[in-house]
Order: C-alpha cells, then sequence, then structure tokens
C-alpha cells in the first residue's frame, strides 16, 4: 500500500462556529502561539510576520470551508498526487514523465515528482488549456456571424 503524500484537513462546522475570525494583521501586530500542554505548563513562541501571514491564510481558508494541504517544494509526489494536481489521469501524467515534459527519478520500480515540476507543468498545462478555449470561442463566433 502506497502512502499518501497529498492529504487535506477541513475544519467541521462545529469547529468554525467555535473558532473566532482572525482578522486581517496588520504590519507591527504580533503573533505568539501559545501551547498549554496537558500537565498545564505553557510554552509561548513569537512567530515572525512571514509566519504570521501563512497562519493568518491558513486559517482564512478554513474558516472559509476549504479543504487545504500543506505540502513542500522539494516534496516528492506519486504520480497520482501528480495527477489530482494537474486534474489529469494518471496514465496521462507518467506519458508527461516519459516525453520529458515533468522531470522525475525512480525510486525502486515507483516514479517520483518534486512539487515544484509538478506546479510548473500545471502552470504551462493552464496556459495551454485557456489557449485552447479562446480558440473554441473564436471559433464558435466566426460559425455563428459567418457561418464559417
Amino acid at each position: 500500500m502506497t502512502a499518501q503524500v497529498l492529504t487535506y484537513d477541513s475544519l467541521s462546522k462545529a469547529d468554525r462556529m467555535q473558532t473566532a475570525l482572525l482578522g486581517t494583521l496588520m504590519a507591527d501586530d504580533q503573533f505568539e502561539l501559545r501551547v498549554k500542554h496537558q500537565d498545564g505548563a505553557q510554552t509561548t513562541q513569537i512567530l515572525p510576520p512571514t509566519v504570521a501571514k501563512m497562519v493568518e491564510r491558513l486559517l482564512n481558508s478554513l474558516m472559509r470551508g476549504e479543504r487545504v494541504a500543506i505540502l513542500t517544494e522539494d516534496q516528492e509526489l506519486s504520480p497520482n498526487d501528480a495527477a489530482r494536481i494537474l486534474g489529469i489521469s494518471r496514465p496521462l501524467v507518467v506519458h508527461r514523465m516519459e516525453i520529458g515534459d515533468l522531470p522525475f527519478r525512480h525510486v525502486g520500480a515507483h516514479r517520483r515528482a518534486a512539487l515544484r515540476d509538478v506546479l510548473a507543468l500545471k502552470v504551462k498545462l493552464d496556459g495551454q488549456r485557456a489557449a485552447m478555449e479562446a480558440l473554441a470561442e473564436d471559433a464558435e463566433d466566426l460559425n455563428q456571424r459567418y457561418g464559417v
């Protein structure tokens, strides 16, 4: 059984109701993380502004009921995980790997691609899809106006 790299988390409706909105962080706001341990001990950590912005985006997404996944740029993905991100089938991902569109490496008998490469391919595919949609709209317009 393969390990699932791409896992999504979300808040239940009850959890969202109990969680207050964070609001927008201002440049001079200090963001502290306080953890109260089971034994009663507390730990407080001041987070840098960049981390605070990441937490703000994460919480805002969760509060809107969105599912989130946290991945690192150099994390390696299986063809199944890459297919979910790209919105294409696993066999097509393997084909893209074989023709050189998606760099990968073998781990034993398995293929693995870096998230950064998968996202770069996604940008390319999204651009191609947008261009094809624009061409289809132009063709439809020509057909309706001139019967061409």
